[in-house]
Formats: structure tokens, C-alpha cells, sequence
């Protein structure tokens, strides 16, 4: 009896049609873990305002996080799911500080990868894949991937009071 099997799909196929899908339902960019993620050469760090004050923002108003578990000098958020889920702020060329950021507290570190992160006193700096708009902050002070997240004030201090801002 030759029964009809459907083929399989390879992980490739199946990124590939979740990347498509979101993409047609308006998941807006979509970062796959095939590809790494980039940062704009004209990188601004700036601030947007929270309900705890003001934190750390890239030019376009996306928050940044740091990752509890890292150090000045390592990041702890190597695996694939956590680099999806959170993707480190690379430098890819100049680094410029908008009003309010301490220049003196903007740094870099060398991923495992290659890649140069950026930090901020001392917390390296990643975005989060579901603040799908500027101005979101849906990742404040959540446990995921081994550790908790926080905003970074502009004195480079972590924000541990849960909050969050959504659209």
C-alpha cells in the first residue's frame, strides 16, 4: 500500500515561510535567525520618556534594555532564540549622543561573533523585537532567556520598577 507522505520541511523553509507570513499580516521587519542583526551606521543614542523618566533610546525611539545576567565585557545573550528575541545594538560606524546621554558612559564589547555591542555604563544594549513601534516599552523588568531585562536610565543605572508602554 503506498500511502501519500507529505515532505518535510527543512528549518530554512520554515523560517522562510514564518518571515513571509508576518511579514504580509504587517509584522513590519522581520529579523530571522539566519541573518544577524544590523544597526544604522548614524546610530543615535538618545532618550524617550517612561514612566519611571527618561531612558535609553536609539535615534529612532526604539528603548534599550540590558540583560541582567551580562557583564561590561560579556554578553550573556548568545543563543539564536535570544538573539532573535533581543537583538544586541551593533556598531557599524559612529557612534553620536543626542541630548541628555553621558558620551563618557557610551562603551563597546566584542561578541563571541565578532560583532562590536554597544553599552552603556557598562550594560551592553540590545532592542526588543516586540517594541514593534517607537516608543513601545513592552520589555521592562520581564524574566526570559535565563534573566531579567531592564531600561537603562541616562545616568546608565538599570530601572528595576516594572512598567510598561504600550500603543
Amino acid at each position: 500500500m503506498n500511502a501519500w507522505r507529505r515532505p518535510s520541511l527543512t528549518w530554512a523553509a520554515v523560517l522562510l515561510t514564518v518571515s513571509l507570513t508576518l511579514a504580509a499580516c504587517g509584522g513590519g521587519s522581520v529579523t530571522t535567525l539566519s541573518s544577524p542583526p544590523t544597526t544604522d551606521p548614524n546610530v543615535i543614542l538618545g532618550l524617550i520618556q517612561s514612566p519611571s523618566g527618561p531612558i535609553l533610546a536609539t535615534g529612532g525611539g526604539h528603548a534599550l534594555y540590558d540583560f541582567a545576567p551580562d557583564t561590561p565585557t560579556h554578553s550573556a545573550c548568545t543563543n539564536d532564540g535570544c538573539v532573535f528575541q533581543w537583538p544586541p545594538l551593533l556598531r557599524s560606524g559612529p557612534i553620536r549622543v543626542g541630548t541628555g546621554v553621558n558620551r563618557s558612559l557610551v562603551g563597546t564589547l566584542r561578541r563571541a561573533n565578532g560583532s562590536t555591542q554597544l553599552s552603556y555604563g557598562g550594560h551592553p544594549l540590545y532592542t526588543y523585537n516586540l517594541d514593534v513601534q517607537p516608543g513601545l516599552i513592552t520589555g521592562q523588568a520581564i524574566d526570559q532567556d535565563g534573566g531579567l531585562w531592564y531600561v537603562i536610565d541616562p545616568a546608565g543605572h538599570q530601572i528595576i520598577t516594572a512598567f510598561s508602554v504600550e500603543g
